[in-house]
């Protein structure tokens, strides 16, 4: 049986210095096989101790438990900081609650409900576009989840000068911001300048420049009351329950950035691996294909209601979340002294929480590195997925847009299998996993698309 692609596992040892380089170019190929297995690891560097955990108890305990004992890591927010700023998806503490507080009526209830007639149209327009032939997928997939984000948030099509300008600069910010920057790694002072990129903090400066024109008129068309109810107005809209404040300017602009990395860079890296699965698996394809020619019908715009009747389609989604976690890895550090499996963990430990490890882990899951979208029928799979099954992360920093993705990712993938078949490119290698701001793959991800008759 064929397993979907998977990165080569470094030998067991090697030197920091080796170790270093091949976490700055990929984390996932970066680390032991041993990992697969372990219940928790621990590295050692000069500057600071990281424990990967893998133990389903510990997972809950920092993400769902004690979340306040254990924020989120500055070394990360190291190499994200040009873009980002004081998102909600860096900030701790009162910050992030406010943040969080803000945000979260955007998503709730029927929001998602409200927010489907543009994702369908978004889909719409993915099979407009896309060629019979070789395609890149990832690429194409990239636009049709932009086109999403600007739909829903932003009430324009992808096609808006403004949303392509955006587009485009978060293009070359992927391809120039490695997951990790240096300053991860050593304990640089808050006053020295970090070593980015100038590619990357140029691109950076063109995104938020561009983000704040879009909120500065956003914010005009709300004082003249002629705003759309799309998911920005409501988030601008929307006062702190506790303090009556709303997002300013830099604050909205900061989230935006957040959004649109977030529900686009994540959305698409998935869509792209569940269509490369469709590829490695025909037969899977070809029931999923059937399932969306009879739920989707004709082309008249369907209501929410039709998201039951992509069963399937919906669990090739959560399998492709399950082997390929856009957010490979996420990193907390634990502000009182710890003990995990007999280990005392020192204050301003990094803890390392794999989404990667955890979802083919060999004591966790049947068969792991196995595509088996129809596991999810299974009474057993839905015990491990419980507590080992984490794509959006889990406890109150679980993404609020959670619900949102789930159904971007089968309404779009619905649409795209009802209306064409996807195979391997002839005399293209398969694509090799590697993390870079998500799991993309090495060289793309080439399909040969035909249109179905």
């Amino acid at each position: 049986m064929t397993l979907p692609p998977k990165p080569p596992s470094r030998p067991d040892r090697v030197s920091l210095w080796r170790h270093l380089r091949l976490f700055r170019q990929d984390i996932l190929s970066a680390q032991p096989a041993r990992l697969y297995r372990a219940w928790m690891a621990e590295f050692r560097t000069p500057f600071f101790r990281s424990y990967l955990c893998n133990d389903p108890r510990l997972i809950d305990l920092v993400l769902t438990v004690r979340p306040d004992d254990f924020p989120k890591s500055n070394r990360i927010r190291e190499g994200l900081n040009p873009l980002l700023g004081n998102s909600v998806f860096v900030t701790n503490g009162e910050v992030w609650k406010r943040q969080r507080r803000i945000i979260d009526p955007a998503f709730e209830g029927g929001r998602l409900k409200d927010t489907f007639p543009a994702i369908h149209a978004a889909g719409r327009a993915a099979v407009a576009r896309l060629p019979e032939g070789v395609v890149e997928v990832e690429e194409a997939m990239s636009h049709a989840a932009a086109d999403v984000i600007f739909r829903t948030l932003f009430s324009i099509p992808i096609e808006d000068a403004m949303a392509q300008a955006v587009f485009h600069e978060f293009r070359a910010y992927q391809r120039s911001q490695p997951i990790l920057n240096l300053a991860a790694f050593l304990p640089l002072p808050r006053w020295m300048p970090r070593p980015h990129k100038r590619a990357t903090l140029a691109s950076a400066r063109r995104i938020r420049a561009l983000i704040t024109q879009m909120t500065e008129a956003r914010a005009a068309q709300i004082s003249a009351g002629t705003a759309p109810d799309d998911l920005a107005t409501k988030i601008m809209t929307t006062p702190d329950p506790q303090t009556g404040a709303r997002f300013d300017t830099a604050e909205m602009v900061d989230q935006v950035a957040i959004f649109f990395l977030a529900g686009h860079e994540t959305s698409a890296s998935a869509l792209a691996w569940a269509l490369c699965l469709m590829a490695l698996y025909p037969d899977v394809q070809t029931r999923a294909a059937a399932e969306a020619q009879a739920a989707l019908g004709t082309d008249a715009a369907p209501d929410f209601a039709v998201m039951g009747r992509l069963r399937l389609i919906r669990d090739i989604f959560r399998e492709t979340l399950r082997l390929y976690p856009p957010v490979p890895m996420m990193v907390r550090e634990n502000r009182c002294p710890e003990v995990f499996r007999d280990r005392p963990i020192a204050p301003g430990a990094q803890i390392v929480l794999s989404p990667w490890h955890v979802h083919r882990h060999e004591r966790l899951w049947d068969n792991p590195d196995a595509f088996d979208p129809d596991r999810w029928s299974r009474a057993e799979t839905r015990a491990t997925a419980r507590e080992a099954y984490l794509p959006f992360s889990a406890g109150p920093r679980v993404c609020t847009g959670a619900g949102f993705a789930m159904a971007e990712g089968t309404l779009l993938l619905a649409q795209l299998l009802a209306n064409f078949r996807f195979d391997l490119a002839e005399g293209r290698p398969l694509p090799v996993p590697v993390a870079h701001l998500t799991v993309r793959a090495k060289q793309g991800i080439p399909l040969h698309v035909t249109r179905r008759s």
